[in-house]
């Protein structure tokens, strides 16, 4: 087991993206910049996706361009396409995330397309960026599960990691979407995966949908996986899961890593404070567990 683990900061996009009321721009990049302050050396701020299928991150552009990059701190964004990538270019953005899953129904049902269609259409986003200098994370849904065909063959999350590594993601977000696993399944499934792609190319992205989720972080944990990512307060889901609100809460796993004497850097009392003031925004319950005990 690693002593020092790194957040990735899901939030300002995986959080909000699936928030039904629109969040107003000068909110995001409030919650951006606090969240810069907390240690958090890796903060996922937005997607330029089409406004047309994401509405909520139309202001992509304002967010950007606006946010205080502070030194030390990465801000990638998530692209679908080369159209994404060029906007995302444009407002100078260094780092990038491309998005795929381990479900052939998953993919069809979400971006109407097979793995292999859906690698192929960010294929020369990756040329571009390997030509740019642009660092290039790839994220893996359905790894533990599917809402459409259950479960998800391990050798599937296995050729599909792979392909992200090998096309050149310096790092493979694993995502149980639904939050479905359990903490032997999900070891067992990291644990097939390092056979092909190194333990430090690899991250885990888990939902707490049924509770698991700090359990299931904790079973990787022991593996080597040294990448966690989370959301302040607990927000988001994924819009194609039923019952599938709520990545975990950052606070809370920061609070179980540090429990545990391994280090992050986030200094967990401006990051609580941070997920009750977005909570407050947003006028919806906290869903981190230490930030109400914090109340």
């Amino acid at each position: 087991m690693k002593n020092h683990v790194r957040i990735v900061e899901v939030g300002p996009r995986d959080g909000l993206q699936n928030e039904k009321a629109i969040v107003p721009t000068p909110v995001k990049i409030e919650l951006i910049d606090r969240l810069s302050d907390t240690g958090l050396q890796t903060i996922e701020a937005t997607s330029f996706v089409s406004p047309k299928w994401v509405p909520q991150l139309a202001d992509a552009t304002d967010v950007y361009t606006a946010i205080r990059k502070k030194t030390g701190v990465r801000y990638p964004v998530l692209v679908p396409n080369l159209q994404g990538y060029e906007r995302a270019r444009a407002v100078g953005v260094t780092e990038i995330a491309v998005f795929t899953a381990a479900s052939e129904a998953f993919n069809r049902k979400n971006i109407n397309a097979s793995i292999d269609e859906s690698i192929e259409r960010f294929t020369p986003v990756m040329e571009r960026a390997k030509a740019d200098g642009v660092a290039v994370r790839g994220y893996v849904s359905t790894v533990l599960g599917c809402p459409y065909q259950g479960d998800v063959p391990v050798a599937d999350v296995v050729r599909v990691a792979k392909r992200l590594h090998d096309l050149g993601c310096y790092e493979i977000s694993l995502g149980d979407t639904i939050g479905i696993g359990t903490p032997a399944k999900a070891k067992a499934m990291l644990a097939a995966v390092v056979d092909t792609v190194p333990i430090d190319a690899l991250a885990i992205h888990f939902h707490d949908t049924r509770g698991q989720a700090l359990a299931n972080i904790l079973a990787c944990l022991e593996l080597g996986v040294a990448v966690v990512d989370s959301a302040v307060s607990g927000m988001g889901g994924c819009p194609y899961a039923r019952g599938a609100s709520g990545n975990v809460a950052t606070e809370d796993v920061v609070y179980m890593l540090h429990g545990m004497g391994i280090a992050t850097g986030v200094d967990l009392d401006r990051l609580v404070e941070t997920g009750r003031w977005l909570s407050a925004q947003l006028q919806r319950d906290n869903g981190s567990k230490v930030g109400k005990a914090a109340a």
